[in-house]
């Protein structure tokens, strides 16, 4: 009979990987099979430690600015994120080879901010500052025609030039109710705002903030495993605190554990940013079966079935 204590793990699905993030690693192991290395990235390609150092192992260069990358035919690749158009035009100029990562979900949102500014309103961005996807989407646009709001205290002092010109997009990875509750009032205060025919929010991100909701009330501790620069990954942990789980953390891997805040507890749940792997959550589960007689219990609130394509040039690398 075991003398550990015995400890119930909830495991949320979906977590980890997105198709965005899938797709996104897949573009530059294929740019290093086709190419070799180096192959240069411009930004971490997604928020992940572990995945960045294993790409670098490969071959990756990852860089902050082009200017770092030598005259060179070598692919150069934008992250997931998404950039500002003026990063492929200065990439052209200079005749480099590159691929665009962007998550197809982020490139949908660039498409309608693009279409309300050529049609004459100016655009309400719901999302976080200084997050690359932002900057991305901001970037896409001439100063001055959208507006950033982070918060309902911003959406309630906002003051349009035209209220009735009025557009909303959002950031892939917010928190659905804080967006919802700021959509809200920019809807209350301006009736002729026009919103997305279909939510900016990736499927990912409410799929796994929705397995979150139903694990954190029965759980003594959460973990979300996830990149502290991952704005998903800090979602969950504070959904999972508003859910009922006081004692939501998030740690990059096992190393990050501090088992004394973990002492006493019977019941665990443990989830994964949209763009933290597996092995991740595994080294997790393994630590706590080291030090605890553990069953895992998987909790499924949706089935995932998203896949995008690779560019055509690696598509065709491929086949």
């Amino acid at each position: 009979m075991s003398s550990k204590p015995k400890l119930e793990i909830r495991l949320c699905a979906p977590r980890g990987f997105c198709a965005g993030v899938d797709r996104a690693i897949q573009i530059v192991e294929e740019a290093l099979v086709r190419f070799g290395a180096p192959v240069y990235v411009r930004h971490e390609i997604v928020h992940n430690r572990y995945v960045v150092e294993g790409l670098k192992a490969k071959g990756a260069v990852f860089v902050d600015e082009l200017e770092e990358i030598p005259d060179t035919a070598q692919p150069v690749i934008f992250s997931a994120h998404g950039v500002p158009k003026s990063v492929p035009e200065a990439a052209s100029a200079r005749n480099l080879n590159f691929l665009d990562a962007t998550c197809p979900l982020v490139s949908k949102v660039h498409k309608e901010a693009v279409l309300h500014h050529r049609r004459g309103r100016h655009i309400v961005l719901v999302g976080h500052a200084g997050h690359p996807e932002v900057e991305g989407t901001m970037g896409q646009l001439p100063d001055g025609a959208a507006t950033l709001i982070e918060t309902v205290a911003d959406a309630k002092a906002f003051q349009p030039g035209d209220p009735e010109r009025l557009a909303w997009i959002t950031q892939t990875t917010l928190s659905v109710d804080d967006t919802a509750d700021i959509i809200a009032v920019l809807t209350r205060r301006f009736p002729a705002i026009l919103g997305p025919h279909k939510d900016d929010i990736c499927y990912a991100t409410t799929n796994r903030q929705e397995a979150v909701k139903a694990v954190a009330p029965e759980v003594d501790r959460m973990i979300v495993v996830g990149a502290p620069n991952s704005s998903n990954s800090q979602r969950l942990r504070e959904v999972a605190e508003r859910a009922g789980c006081a004692g939501a953390v998030l740690i990059q891997r096992a190393s990050d554990i501090a088992w004394d805040d973990f002492a006493g507890i019977g019941r665990l749940g443990i989830t994964a940013g949209a763009s933290a792997p597996e092995a991740l959550v595994e080294e997790v589960i393994d630590a706590f079966a080291a030090r605890y007689d553990v069953e895992v219990e998987l909790v499924r609130t949706a089935q995932e079935d998203v896949t995008f394509m690779l560019p055509r040039s690696l598509r065709d690398a491929v086949a």
